[in-house]
């Protein structure tokens, strides 16, 4: 099944904040450790525990010195995604420093929320509602009444978004409807690697501060910002179907899924938005991330999967620049060999026509099996019989 038609409800409020990482815990607490997160009583997505661990987006990049390993993220999570995979964690103990798009001193800081609210608050006395259409409006007073009025969350009521410009209603909307559904920024995979790299007494760093995050975001045109909210409240009536796909996506591993399904799709209706929040950051990156090649030993980046994705991804452009680059992916090795007989052979879906005695070329003979015991006895050359008689 193609991920386009789902993702229409879900594309660019959500790919902002849970793919491209813009400052998800604005009015969430400080991300914890998943074990120390008490249950939540929300319904999670897909309730039966997760038949294994997510297949990793993990990229090694080869330097001169050292190398870099490029891990997508997925900002919101729940503990079923939990534990990583085998390969997440080989690569984090082998790193002798862990990066993320924020350092973890920023990224738990109990300011960064205060700040991001300062920078979201209208200044000029107007009201939310005059940046957007009428349609607009009644639908964010409606989401408003239905999420906020009988339990405000982060503080925040229905009325209170009036104070907002659009960027930071639509990143409420966003997690807020996230959270409904068991996927929190406390659970999301870079507060856990940031958590663990800690534990090991690694280094940390980011490739970006919070108040450069946070300028991407109120740096957005008006055009912009209310194309965001318009996203996020489609997201909202989406429901849990365009939720669980973006959720899934990521959890398959399924990297030209992602980039076909939503990438392209964002660049393709917003261009602007896609260029300030995604290409121009990565572009950034680039030099920092060659410099880190440059040093000795082994790096790990952690950074929103769609930076590391298709022609605008990191991965791309270090490659282009003439670095080895492997995805490093234990789960998407080829089917296991089944033995037979004394030796093995590939699984009968994986064998080519040419290894098949049905596909032989018909002046050709069947190629006889390797090991003579297991042969079919030959046959003796039978006389040719004339047909039967058609039946009266």
């Amino acid at each position: 099944m193609r991920l386009l038609p789902v993702l229409r409800a879900a594309r660019v409020a959500a790919l902002a904040f849970v793919f491209l990482g813009l400052a998800p815990t604005a009015w969430a607490q400080s991300p914890a450790a998943v074990d120390e997160v008490a249950p939540s009583a929300v319904p999670h997505i897909a309730e039966v525990p997760a038949p294994a661990p997510p297949v990793p987006l993990l990229w090694k990049v080869s330097g001169d010195h050292g190398a870099l390993y490029l891990l997508g993220s997925f900002h919101f999570l729940q503990p079923a995604d939990y534990p990583l995979s085998e390969d997440v964690a080989r690569t984090l103990a082998a790193a002798g420093e862990v990066v993320f798009e924020l350092s973890p001193e920023e990224l738990e800081s109990p300011t960064l929320a205060m700040q991001m609210m300062q920078a979201g608050l209208r200044s000029d006395g107007s009201r939310l509602d005059d940046d957007l259409p009428p349609a607009l409006a009644a639908d964010l007073a409606a989401w408003g009444q239905a999420n906020l009025a009988a339990q405000p969350t982060g503080g925040m009521s229905a009325q209170s978004l009036q104070l907002f410009k659009p960027w930071f209603a639509s990143l409420l909307v966003t997690t807020t409807e996230l959270g409904r559904y068991g996927l929190q920024a406390q659970l999301g995979m870079d507060a856990y690697l940031a958590r663990q790299a800690r534990e090991a007494g690694k280094a940390t760093a980011g490739l970006e501060t919070a108040s450069e995050q946070i300028g991407f975001l109120d740096g957005l045109g008006q055009v912009e910002q209310v194309e965001m909210l318009r996203e996020a409240l489609d997201q909202a009536q989406g429901g849990q179907a365009s939720i669980e796909t973006l959720h899934g996506a990521w959890r398959a591993g399924d990297a030209a899924q992602l980039w076909n399904g939503m990438a392209l799709d964002m660049r393709a209706r917003f261009p602007a938005l896609y260029r300030r929040i995604n290409t121009e950051r990565n572009d950034a990156w680039l030099p920092k991330l060659e410099q880190m090649l440059q040093q000795d030993g082994e790096i790990l980046v952690v950074v929103g999967t769609l930076h590391l994705l298709g022609e605008d991804g990191v991965v791309e452009k270090l490659a282009a620049k003439g670095y080895e680059v492997e995805r490093i992916c234990s789960a998407c090795a080829p089917p296991p060999t089944i033995e037979i007989g004394d030796g093995t052979a590939p699984l009968p879906e994986e064998r080519t026509p040419a290894s098949s005695p049905m596909t032989a070329p018909k002046d050709e003979a069947p190629v006889p099996p390797a090991d003579a015991d297991d042969a079919p006895p030959p046959q003796p050359d039978l006389p040719a019989r004339d047909p039967a008689p058609p039946e009266r």
